[in-house]
């Protein structure tokens, strides 16, 4: 986000981060170790019901699909199914993301308004009222939805590629689910980078900055940053998304062998 969200450097001046690497460092010599987990209360509150609500969505957009219950999708209907679940996870991403955003950046402005995450949602709240605090959501579901899309496609099929001929899709090992999990993970961000980028810099804006919204943000960047701006952030991105969505597509699937043990046939 930081990478993001930095402003441009006037001539003749270095940016104020070279590279994601170069981030890491002044945060953590600026801020400490603390610093790089600044805005996480949000995510965390949110992240159990929003993968609840992303597996929910998916499993939805699949039956919805299926004439009966064990018809094979093919890749689009997947994707589609994929879309869906991005729609749904919108509602609860949107206000967690706005949080997380600002709380991230406040350090680098040197200017300390919001105490936590209750603190900056209250804050919203009294400013701008409900419209305050899902401020971005039309870019989080630009970013969520294809992308969304992109993630359950991408590993269903590496599933069924990394299956031995044979054998079944639910017998698969542990770093075969890795792999395919965290090659989905990249999959997804390489699709979401671009609005992400888009929605950050949105979310974080003064009140009023853009008035037409994502058209304002991507004019501006385009014509002063140029296209490869919409790509910030990306090194950062990739080193978080092969470990992250490798861990939770493991936990989707060993929490439902789980659950079929527990209960089958439910």
């Amino acid at each position: 986000v930081r990478l993001q969200t930095q402003p441009k450097p006037q001539p003749g001046q270095a940016p104020l981060y070279s590279g994601t690497f170069d981030c890491f460092r002044k945060t953590l010599v600026g801020e400490g170790v603390r610093g790089l987990y600044r805005g996480m209360a949000a995510p965390i509150i949110g992240v159990t019901p929003m993968y609840a609500v992303c597996f929910f969505g998916f499993g939805l957009g699949k039956r919805l699909q299926q004439r009966k219950p064990d018809d094979v999708l093919t890749y689009p209907q997947l994707f589609a199914a994929g879309m869906l679940s991005g729609v749904f996870t919108t509602v609860i991403m949107a206000p967690g993301e706005r949080i997380k955003c600002l709380l991230q950046i406040q350090a680098a402005t040197g200017e300390t308004k919001y105490r936590g995450s209750l603190d900056c949602a209250k804050q919203l709240y009294r400013e701008a009222g409900i419209r305050g605090v899902y401020k971005g959501t039309v870019l989080t579901l630009m970013r969520d939805v294809p992308a969304s899309g992109m993630y359950f496609m991408t590993y269903e099929w590496l599933k069924n590629s990394l299956t031995p001929e044979g054998k079944s899709v639910s017998d698969l090992s542990v770093p075969r689910i890795l792999f395919a999990g965290g090659l989905a993970g990249i999959f997804n961000w390489v699709v979401a980078i671009p609005p992400d980028v888009l929605k950050s810099r949105f979310q974080t804006a003064p009140d009023g900055k853009y008035p037409n919204g994502f058209r304002d943000v991507l004019r501006e960047l385009i014509r002063e940053e140029g296209v490869t701006s919409l790509y910030k952030g990306f090194t950062a991105v990739m080193i978080r998304a092969f470990p992250a969505n490798a861990a939770c597509f493991l936990g989707f699937e060993v929490a439902m062998k789980f659950l079929n043990w527990i209960a089958p046939g439910v």
